[in-house]
């Protein structure tokens, strides 16, 4: 078996949450919308469709033909803008897998990427793509298998609701958890399940404590957490990476900076999301569960 087969990373394309953030303040950590990507052997995983999707995509130019797997945590758009400018879509001969929830008012992951694409939203629409587009509408709570690799899902805290996932691979785990709100007065079992001994989790950091309880513009009921929130989650859960994700757009790199600084004496295996940054996992090794295995809360 070859280095390349039994490889499993993760590349961060976009890590900035609710609108692009282009500018000489934002340069170090970047300002595209969310989107991450996963390689677990010959196998291509993408989480989030923001504005990195573009980025990701024209990185993917030069391995055509390709097949892929897009799950979407949501529809909202900072989380979708992107893919009406994922070239390999357009491209005779991808194929893509694309899964997502069923949204609360009955519309599919197919259908809502159709209606952003619409006039007067958009010049063209989603039929003009032509790599091979299957749609998968997904239960939270239930397991996604691509041959060995397995993707468990939950339901998230988040207005409009949400989807939290975990990529399982020869023995490494990667969580992937946004958009979500912590609860006030217990950490959230579906968060733990997915985070579960995890080498990552990608944690949803959007604002500090003073932010969130800001008494002048508190940010209570926005559907999103903060960094002391994932140091919480990352300890309870047992995780050896926390990659703080999802930074609000008004967080420049020095306010960043400062973040990362705080969340590492706090938490050790604390990181910051930057663009480009690549994460290895270790393979091969076995995982304890010291958590249930099928414990979902709504």
């Amino acid at each position: 078996m070859s280095r390349i087969e039994n490889q499993f990373t993760v590349q961060f394309w976009g890590v900035r949450g609710s609108i692009p953030s282009p500018g000489p303040h934002t340069v170090r950590y970047g300002g595209n919308t969310p989107c991450i990507s996963m390689q677990a052997g010959d196998k291509r995983l993408v989480f989030d469709a923001g504005t990195g999707l573009h980025v990701l995509g024209q990185s993917w130019l030069r391995q055509m033909p390709l097949e892929g797997h897009i799950f979407f945590t949501h529809s909202h758009w900072d989380h979708m803008q992107g893919f009406p400018f994922f070239t390999p879509g357009f491209v005779k001969g991808n194929d893509f897998h694309i899964y997502g929830a069923i949204a609360p008012d009955g519309s599919t992951i197919e259908q809502r990427l159709n209606d952003q694409m619409l006039h007067p939203n958009f010049p063209v629409p989603l039929q003009i793509m032509q790599a091979n587009l299957k749609f998968y509408d997904i239960r939270p709570g239930q397991p996604i298998h691509i041959d060995d690799v397995t993707v468990e899902t939950a339901p998230l805290n988040h207005p409009g609701e949400a989807v939290g996932y975990r990529v399982n691979w020869r023995g490494g785990a990667v969580a992937y958890i946004t958009d979500t709100e912590h609860f006030p007065d217990r950490l959230d079992d579906n968060v733990l399940w997915l985070a579960r001994n995890a080498d990552i989790l990608v944690y949803d950091s959007t604002y500090t404590d003073e932010e969130y309880h800001s008494p002048k513009t508190p940010k209570i009921g926005w559907g999103h957490s903060t960094w002391q929130e994932a140091v919480k989650v990352a300890q309870a859960a047992n995780v050896k990476t926390l990659v703080i994700y999802h930074h609000d757009p008004a967080h420049n790199d020095d306010f960043l900076d400062c973040v990362g600084q705080q969340a590492s004496e706090k938490f050790p295996g604390a990181i910051m999301a930057r663009e480009g940054m690549v994460l290895q996992i270790p393979t091969s090794v076995a995982l304890s569960e010291s958590f249930p295995v099928s414990k979902f809360s709504t």
